[in-house]
């Protein structure tokens, strides 16, 4: 079972609060309000691409995102490690043992979905505390979530791998337990990293041709024929394969930005795109 959100879980405390979004719940819940003003109608869907930028950066193109998919009360987040730290050294990173707090307040593991999934490929995933921490890209959609759903429980997990038979592996467990094939899957990632705002649009594009098809293979081997410099690739291939398996035929961009527009710097930037995939 679930944990309700009345009994006690031990806290994974917030590493971004108040640098990339407000510490102030007030504050929070009208940002949050503002990103999803221009959202369209919640459907259903398998998965869905988001950014982990600042809010500042990228909390329109996420509030796009989560204001238009309908939140079931479990979440799988798919996540890349940016600080390097883990004790699953090249496997998955999933945490359990905590709940994830936010100024809204805490987010619940689902323990059922969790526990099944390490039962299915334990050789995937390990629970690994020392990755979570300190990695933003989870904890920055959280606020969207629970704004959506406020009884949301988290599978958390963090992908150090971009190779496709761990990546399809973990899609098929999530898509054939029953305790995480109705889930919505997010991946959380940006796309191209300091590049100038005309090359960062030429290679998102080759990034967000495979993932509008929900083809995570093609996506891993544009990623390195192309030498994009996305850094969830690994959760995005994941969730496009969910979305096939869920029987999805195609994604559906809902918004694409970069930092530039924000700061003026067109010449270095950070992109991000938010997407449904496999709606219904």
């Amino acid at each position: 079972m679930t944990l309700t959100r009345e009994e006690a879980v031990p806290t994974r405390h917030p590493a971004v609060s108040g640098t990339f979004y407000p510490s102030l719940p007030g504050r929070l819940r009208a940002d949050l309000r503002a990103y999803m003003r221009r959202a369209r109608e919640p459907r259903e869907a398998a998965a869905v691409l988001a950014p982990h930028a600042a809010f500042l950066y990228g909390g329109a193109v996420a509030g796009m995102v989560f204001g238009s998919v309908i939140v079931p009360d479990t979440v799988i987040v798919l996540a890349p490690n940016h600080t390097g730290r883990s004790t699953a050294i090249e496997g998955g990173s999933i945490l359990l043992s905590r709940a994830y707090r936010t100024p809204l307040g805490d987010v619940p593991p689902d323990l059922a979905a969790g526990e099944a999934l390490l039962q299915r490929v334990p050789e995937l995933l390990a629970e690994d505390l020392v990755a979570h921490a300190e990695e933003h890209a989870i904890e920055v959609v959280l606020p969207f979530l629970q704004m959506r759903n406020p009884h949301v429980h988290l599978v958390p997990i963090i992908l150090r791998w971009n190779d496709w038979a761990r990546t399809q592996a973990l899609a098929a467990a999530i898509t054939e337990l029953p305790e995480t094939r109705d889930a919505l899957v997010v991946a959380s990632s940006d796309l191209t990293h300091y590049e100038s705002a005309e090359i960062a649009e030429e290679q998102d594009a080759a990034a967000l041709g495979p993932i509008l098809n929900l083809d995570g293979w093609g996506l891993l081997r544009t990623y390195v024929e192309h030498h994009l410099t996305m850094c969830g690739v690994a959760a995005a291939a994941c969730a496009c394969e969910v979305a096939r398996l869920r029987g999805g035929t195609k994604g559906e961009l809902l918004a694409y930005s970069h930092s530039g527009v924000i700061n003026g710097d067109h010449e270095r930037v950070v992109a991000y795109a938010g997407a449904l995939l496999g709606a219904r």
